[in-house]
């Protein structure tokens, strides 16, 4: 398999986790120590639920670019995916930069690694695929 692919599924999967995890906090689940800098530790309040099914969404399209892009998935979505890949990337350093400064210790230890893993997958994504081919 190739390395971008890879990546591709890579990216995929660790998102995977962290919709579950968003969709988690939107059905009540009492970790909100380990989101939104742990402002709302226990349950979400009903507007931070709404919040959380929302990033839950953004992150599946994020998802849909890379897996478009690294050729595994969504060709339809090939032409854009040339530049909205970088998008992904922004958005990963973005994460990983909040999540690296949150005051939640509990969010850095966990999500920080995830943020890394999310840019790394993507950037390798975005050098390696640089045709419109899928």
């Amino acid at each position: 398999m190739k390395i971008d692919r890879a990546a591709a599924f890579l990216y995929a999967i660790v998102s995977t986790a962290v919709i579950a995890f968003q969709i988690a906090l939107a059905a009540g689940a009492p970790w909100g120590a380990y989101a939104m800098g742990g402002a709302f530790p226990g349950q979400f309040p009903p507007p931070m639920r709404i919040g959380a099914v929302v990033q839950a969404a953004i992150l599946a399209g994020l998802a849909g670019v890379v897996l478009s892009r690294g050729g595994v998935a969504l060709p339809s979505w090939s032409k854009v995916s040339h530049w909205l890949i970088w998008v992904v990337v922004a958005f990963s350093v973005l994460s990983l930069v909040l999540n690296l400064i949150t005051p939640s210790a509990g969010e850095r230890a966990i999500w920080a690694p995830v943020a890394f893993v999310m840019l790394a997958s993507s950037l390798s994504v975005a050098l390696l695929r640089r045709k419109d081919t899928v």
